[in-house]
């Protein structure tokens, strides 16, 4: 963050400021998804049962009558 207060400080271009400011964003955005990954991956796959059938939303159709 440090870098990026230099750049403005520094009169950098302001591509070069948005890079900066997108790539501290990414790194953040990185490290939640990386803390949550453990934690959705085991709701993801456990080997509990749904409690609930999927319903389908779909209409019947004029072929599935036939």
């Amino acid at each position: 963050m440090e870098e990026l207060v230099d750049l403005i400080a520094t009169d950098a271009s302001a591509s070069d400021v948005s890079d900066k400011i997108k790539d501290a964003l990414m790194a953040k955005a990185s490290a939640r998804v990386d803390a949550l990954k453990p934690n959705v991956a085991s709701s993801v796959f456990t080997d509990e049962a749904p409690d609930e059938e999927e319903v389908s939303d779909e209409q019947p159709t004029e072929e599935d009558e036939e």
